[in-house]
Order: C-alpha cells, then structure tokens, then sequence
C-alpha cells in the first residue's frame, strides 16, 4: 500500500511506471493517464493543482490514487 504524501511528479510517474527509460518518458506516460481521465483532471483542477509545480500534494496524490488505482 502506498503512503499518501507530497510526492515529487517525476517520484509518483516512476512509481506507475518503474520501466520507463527515463523519469521524463514516465511523467509523460502519468500526464497522458491524468488527461484521459476526465473525473481526475477536473478534481485535480477543483483542488488548484498548478501546471507548473514539480510536487503533487497530498491531497492531489489522494484523487490519483483514487481514480488510477495505487501504483
């Protein structure tokens, strides 16, 4: 079970994706998941995520991990 706290964006993509070839490969991979998935995006939004953060708040992790599933 995962632990529900600040992660790094390039940590959590990792986690989802443990054999992409590069931490930048698998944030794209985790970007594209979050994009197709209209409920998590817009939850996402609702709770303020910033574009350009490098983190993702605990409570951000808290709807990824609800609507992806845990890594």
């Amino acid at each position: 079970m995962s632990t529900i706290k600040c992660y790094g964006k390039s940590e959590l993509a990792m986690m989802y994706f443990p054999d992409a070839e590069t931490k930048k490969g698998a944030l794209n991979n985790l970007n594209s998941w979050i994009r197709r998935n209209r409920n998590l995006c817009e939850s996402l939004q609702q709770c303020g995520m910033p574009l350009k953060s490098k983190f993702f708040t605990p409570k951000e992790v808290s709807l990824i991990f609800h609507y992806l599933g845990e890594p």
